[in-house]
């Protein structure tokens, strides 16, 4: 039946009177021209059908997921399937007094039918891809890496398919023979495979998801991570620059992720003012009853100064020295004033670590260290809250009779040099 099919023309332009070897040649391209009609035809046709069906379905579901495939041309992939079926069956009709070009074009609707795949596949991939990061569960996954690897296994299957095809080996032998060009593969492919590694760790051990803030100092990134991919980070500076780092990266360099801090309770800060050593001394009774002033410390000097004065008169304490016995430091009630300024700040967070301490003395001096942490965690808003506690510290530095260290400027130095007796 399909012989009688593909020579009607043949046979028609026989009983005209044409050569045998011009009949076959016009009968080919009659063919040809009436399936190129009729494929075209058929693939509009098809394509019409689901583009429109699909539309209805997307407009009477409540998921997303059907105009997500809609807009990654999902429909219109599948709808060149039957058509090029129907092309692969009517090859051998068309060609079937040319079997060379019969089986060059059976070969080359078999290519085509591998890529169709590929996209169609693609196109589902990336579809479930857009899905799932519209899901609060999957946003900060690293969804990119794993249609990646997909993607590569299926080009690499695509690719060895096709050469297998063009050259008519078996596919099994194909594969054999690639065994041996393994190491090649490997190197070739080597900061794609470490980046499957590394993506499946990063995501077990929940290392670093989309949003984080992370500082990775070897490459100069501080700000967000934007995506994750299987060869490479993106990370949105803080100066909206973009800087990219590889993926293994992540598991074999240090770096730091805010993520802990964003969600605690609070930003550490973490700070400290250098008080000049020559400026520490103990405080008498006169300076005290000044310091009281403050209201503050009013109650805390009131209740430490009547302990201080009872234990050294219980121990007869010769006071006409200062040294003697128990006494207040002016560094001392600097310290207790800070402590009690931050408790009783509003924008510090009091149910996590608040200290006040005194480090190690260094060659500029005592440093008296903060260590508290604010409720805002916004970055501006964090700044303004440490700006606002050091400006008010700084401030009442004065009032202890102590000084803050600083450098001396070209001005007094030339005083210094020009009149060495006020050193």
């Amino acid at each position: 039946m399909n012989y009688e099919i593909a020579h009607l023309l043949y046979d028609y332009l026989i009983e005209l009177g044409i050569s045998q070897s011009l009949a076959r040649y016009l009968n080919l391209a009659g063919l040809l021209l009436a399936t190129l009609f009729l494929i075209g035809l058929f693939d509009f046709i098809i394509k019409k059908v689901i583009r429109r069906s699909s539309a209805v379905l997307a407009r009477r579901t409540k998921t997303n997921l059907d105009d997500i495939a809609i807009t990654n041309k999902l429909p219109r992939l599948l709808a060149h399937v039957l058509p090029l079926l129907l092309a692969i069956e009517l090859i051998p009709v068309v060609f079937s007094d040319f079997a060379y070009l019969g089986g060059m074009a059976l070969k080359f609707a078999n290519i085509l039918a591998i890529i169709l795949i590929l996209n169609i596949a693609k196109s589902i991939l990336r579809s479930l891809r857009d899905y799932l990061k519209t899901q609060p569960r999957f946003q900060d996954k690293p969804i990119d890496s794993y249609i990646q690897v997909f993607m590569i296994i299926g080009w690499i299957m695509a690719i060895m398919t096709i050469f297998a095809i063009i050259t008519d080996t078996s596919i099994w032998k194909f594969f054999t023979a690639l065994g041996a060009a393994s190491a090649i593969l490997l190197l070739l492919f080597k900061d794609s495979i470490l980046g499957l590694v590394a993506s499946i760790q990063v995501s077990m051990n929940d290392m670093v998801r989309i949003g984080d803030w992370i500082t990775f100092e070897k490459y100069g990134a501080d700000g967000d991570v934007i995506e994750i991919n299987l060869a490479t980070v993106k990370i949105q500076n803080f100066d909206k620059t973009i800087t990219t780092i590889p993926t293994y990266a992540l598991i074999t360099d240090s770096f730091k992720n805010w993520r802990g801090m964003q969600e605690s309770g609070g930003r550490r800060i973490k700070r400290a003012l250098i008080i000049k050593q020559k400026s520490i001394k103990f405080l008498t009774d006169p300076e005290i009853e000044k310091l009281k002033k403050i209201h503050l410390l009013s109650d805390y000097l009131n209740t430490r100064n009547a302990k201080i004065g009872m234990y050294n008169k219980e121990h007869t304490i010769d006071k006409t020295l200062l040294l003697n016995g128990q006494n207040l430091t002016n560094i001392g009630v600097f310290r207790k004033y800070i402590s009690t300024y931050l408790e009783k700040h509003s924008a510090l967070n009091n149910n996590m670590i608040m200290m006040t301490r005194q480090l190690a003395p260094t060659p500029q001096g005592i440093p008296i260290e903060i260590y508290v942490f604010s409720s805002d965690k916004r970055w501006q808003n964090y700044e303004y809250i440490m700006a606002d506690i050091f400006d008010h510290l700084l401030a009442a530095v004065s009032y202890f009779d102590l000084e803050v260290f600083e450098l001396p400027t070209s001005l007094e130095m030339h005083n210094v040099q020009n009149n060495p007796t006020t050193v």
